[in-house]
């Protein structure tokens, strides 16, 4: 066995400690991840869908397709003047 000096119940305590919470930590993101899947689950069978799931209808144009009523002003830009540079004596 390896030989840990005198610090070595305070190091196997570490190594304890710090595989019992890494063991937490798995073990509440895959209870969280269940969780969340059974909801998620549970509202698409009330019929709720996600967004991304969404079929585009005749109201929402699809990417890159413009609407030929609806045409929106230009934006006026606003700018800044720019700091004059300042002449130096030669």
């Amino acid at each position: 066995m390896l030989d840990l000096g005198p610090h070595a119940s305070f190091i196997l305590a570490a190594y304890g400690v710090t595989a019992v919470a890494i063991a937490g930590l798995v073990l509440v993101t895959v209870g969280d991840d269940l969780k969340q899947r059974n909801l998620l689950a549970a509202l698409e069978r009330q019929g709720i869908r996600r967004r991304s799931a969404a079929k585009p209808t005749a109201e929402t144009p699809t990417p890159g397709t413009a609407r030929p009523s609806a045409k929106k002003p230009a934006l006026k830009r606003k700018t800044t003047p720019r700091p004059r540079k300042r002449k130096t004596p030669s």
